[in-house]
C-alpha cells in the first residue's frame, strides 16, 4: 500500500515515517478506509504549532464513505447513522447549549483540534482489523512531539487513556471519561462537560476558545 506523505508539513520529522511506515505499508493490501489520500488527514489539517487540543479516537469508521481521516468526523454528505458523533453533539448541546448539524469536523481541525485515531486504517466491514499493525507508534510520537508546551487532551475510553503515560509535564489539561459510543456513553460521557472545560482552560492559557458549533 502506497501512502502520500507529501502534505505532512512539520509532522514529517517524526521518525515513524522513515522507520516504521514502510514495513507497516507492506502489511496492507486491498481496500482501506479512509482512502489512502485521507490516511494522514488529521496531521495535514493541524500542524504541531497550531495544536491546542488532542482528541484521540480508536480506528476509523469501517462503513464505506463514512471515514474522512479525522477521528469521529463524518463527511457532510454521508447521511447515515452518527453513532458516537451524535452523542458528542448531544453532550455539546447539554454543555454549551449550542447545536451542531455539520458532521465533518474539519472546522475543529482548523482551529487547532488534532483529531487523531489510534489506528489510521481499517478494511471495510472489519473493525479493529488494523489496530495492531503498528499505528500506535505514530500516536506515541505525536504526543511526545507535543510535550513541548501545554495542550489539552480528551481521552475518551480505555484505548485512548492508554496513551496518557506519553503525556509528560504538569501543565497539560487531561480530561478522561467513557467513550461516546452508544455502548458506553451512559457510563460517564454524558455530563462530563468537556467542551466548556476545555474553553475555560484555553482562556487561562491566553488562547482563543474553540467554536464547537456550526461554523458561521
Amino acid at each position: 500500500m502506497m501512502f502520500d506523505t507529501s502534505r505532512l508539513g512539520a509532522w514529517a520529522e517524526l521518525p515513524f515515517f522513515q522507520d516504521n511506515l514502510p514495513a507497516l505499508s507492506a502489511q496492507i493490501s486491498g481496500e482501506i478506509l479512509p482512502p489512502p489520500a485521507l490516511t494522514f488527514a488529521a496531521l495535514e489539517h493541524t500542524q504541531p504549532d497550531d495544536v491546542k487540543l488532542v482528541i484521540i479516537g480508536q480506528d476509523p469508521y469501517h462503513t464505506p464513505g463514512k471515514a474522512d481521516g479525522l477521528a469521529f468526523s463524518i463527511p457532510d454528505h454521508f447521511g447515515g447513522r452518527l453513532d458516537s458523533l451524535g452523542n458528542i453533539f448531544k453532550e455539546l448541546n447539554d454543555d454549551l447549549n449550542v447545536s451542531r448539524s455539520k458532521t465533518s469536523l474539519d472546522d475543529w481541525a482548523k482551529q487547532g483540534v488534532l483529531l487523531l485515531n489510534t489506528a489510521l486504517t481499517v478494511p471495510p466491514g472489519k473493525p479493529k482489523a488494523h489496530a495492531k499493525l503498528g499505528w500506535s507508534q505514530l500516536v506515541r510520537e505525536v504526543i511526545q512531539y507535543l510535550n513541548n508546551s501545554p495542550r489539552a487532551y480528551l481521552l475518551w475510553g480505555k484505548p485512548a487513556q492508554a496513551y496518557e503515560k506519553e503525556i509528560k509535564g504538569e501543565d497539560h489539561l487531561i480530561l478522561k471519561s467513557a467513550h461516546p459510543s452508544p455502548l458506553s456513553v451512559h457510563r460517564g460521557f454524558f455530563g462530563s462537560r468537556p467542551f466548556s472545560r476545555i474553553n475555560d482552560w484555553l482562556t487561562t492559557q491566553g488562547k482563543s476558545e474553540i467554536n464547537w458549533a456550526d461554523p458561521e
